[in-house]
């Protein structure tokens, strides 16, 4: 039996300098994400598309998105085979191409996930969930192009 979980936020545009959309030029890309219970998530356009380098941008959302659904996921995986996990972080990179009428496409996600392990023993075992993870991910299973991983596991004795 297939679940289905429904999301809801509330997006509000803060741009407005009090000309609205008169002109191109004359309106910031600005706003705010609510979402109940959670703390408010500042965004705009990537600097390149005039927005505030300060702020979240959808593209910065979208990697951040793909690379914490393989984090879960993983640890999940990690968790239900003995695999202990002491410390995890990721340098997820992503490639946006813009087509000349200014729309666009993320063609590329690479996942960069370097992993510590309690025991050399799980070393191969915890490269292998990669894979499983990578299949696993909501978020993966929605874009139209495969996302990479490029994994390094090592054994450690807590956080790095």
């Amino acid at each position: 039996m297939h679940k289905q979980h429904d999301y809801q936020l509330n997006l509000q545009w803060t741009g407005n300098t009090g000309q609205g959309t008169s002109a191109y030029t004359a309106y910031q890309r600005s706003y705010t994400v609510f979402t109940d219970g959670k703390a408010p998530i500042l965004g705009s356009s990537d600097p390149a598309f005039r927005g505030d380098p300060s702020r979240h941008n959808p593209e910065d959302l979208l990697l951040a998105a793909v690379s914490s659904c393989h984090l879960l996921w993983y640890l999940h995986l990690c968790a239900d085979a003995g695999v202990i996990v002491l410390a995890y972080s990721d340098q997820a990179t992503g490639t946006m191409t813009e087509t000349p009428n200014g729309s666009g496409q993320f063609t590329a996600i690479t996942l960069h996930p370097e992993v510590v392990v309690a025991d050399a023993a799980m070393v191969a075992t915890a490269q292998a969930l990669h894979e499983k993870a990578n299949a696993m991910c909501f978020i993966a299973n929605s874009l139209n192009f495969k996302v990479h991983h490029v994994s390094t596991c090592r054994v450690g004795t807590g956080n790095k």
